[in-house]
């Protein structure tokens, strides 16, 4: 097969055939030979229904049920896990990202002989807060995140088979799938791209944006326990010069250090401290605990594929 093009299925109802219409449109323009593999990721609204609805109406869909809400994450490795193509577009179905991009897409892989060729934001949409925090994130994962993840980076990507054959090899079930992205390897080249405006909340909340942060530190670096070593030392390095002083100045002048004050503060410092200390800790033996249960990262209800004796089991 010349070409799959893979998207997932959460509160995509109201796009789902338009995606379909404009998908079809753009692949037809390159070869007759693909395929749309689309992932249900649990979907509380009618995707499902709508999607099923499509592949009966084209036996070039392919459609993934997942059992429950996995996460966009995981669903996207495992449309990827299914996809035949000897070229792998993967998109969101929110329309965010046109699925017209493919052939530019496809002019800039032959022109630059490259395995994927992935879309960044010509500009970062949002507020003041949204920008001040992506720049953040982009500056703490480059100091501490021991792998640089291009800034502004979008879901839109055309693969070659050989770079999904290598990305789907990565077996983490706590995963972070713009990491993975990365340390795969290959020739990689950007281009940028105009997302259109969604009237659609993000499922992505501060406080998501915040732990996916957590979990690519976390992930891809111990950067952390380092630092937690380094504090330490310098923490004891200090307390043992401020012991020497005190015991100097009793010797000397006979003078005792008075006062609660500076006691509780001390107290609550390093308590403070070392409550954050055994937290970041705490996370990286959750990972371990996590990765060591080796559960599935998704689990596959069904799969509607036109001759279903050519269905692949999931990755």
């Amino acid at each position: 097969m010349r070409l799959s093009i893979v998207t997932t299925l959460y509160n995509s109802g109201p796009f789902i055939e338009e995606f379909h219409r404009r998908a079809t449109a753009a692949a037809e323009s390159i070869t007759n030979d693909f395929e749309i593999v689309m992932v249900n990721d649990g979907s509380p609204d009618d995707s499902l229904e709508r999607a099923i609805a499509l592949h009966k109406s084209d036996d070039r869909v392919v459609l993934v049920d997942l059992s429950r809400n996995f996460g966009h994450h995981r669903a996207m490795m495992t449309g990827l896990g299914y996809a035949r193509g000897e070229l792998v577009f993967l998109i969101d179905s929110d329309l965010e990202e046109d699925p017209e991009l493919l052939r530019p897409f496809l002019a800039t892989m032959e022109r630059e002989r490259c395995d994927v060729v992935y879309g960044v934001q010509a500009k970062r949409r949002g507020n003041v807060f949204e920008t001040l925090s992506g720049m953040t994130f982009y500056w703490i994962m480059s100091r501490l995140g021991g792998i640089k993840i291009p800034k502004n980076v979008t879901t839109v990507r055309l693969m070659t088979r050989r770079y999904v054959r290598s990305l789907i090899r990565h077996r983490e079930r706590e995963m972070i799938i713009s990491g993975l992205w990365v340390i795969t390897g290959f020739h990689q080249v950007p281009q940028k791209i105009d997302k259109k405006p969604s009237n659609r909340r993000s499922n992505y909340s501060v406080l998501a944006k915040f732990r996916v942060a957590i979990d690519l530190v976390t992930a891809f670096s111990d950067s952390l326990l380092y630092g937690v070593f380094c504090a330490g030392l310098a923490i004891s390095v200090v307390a043992l010069f401020v012991m020497i002083y005190f015991v100097a100045q009793y010797l000397i002048t006979g003078h005792i250090l008075a006062g609660w004050t500076s006691v509780m503060a001390s107290i609550w410092m390093f308590g403070g401290l070392t409550i954050l200390l055994i937290g970041l800790i705490g996370i990286y033996v959750a990972r371990i605990f996590n990765e060591t249960k080796h559960r599935p990262y998704t689990i596959v209800r069904e799969v509607y594929r036109a001759g279903s004796s050519n269905q692949r089991k999931p990755p």
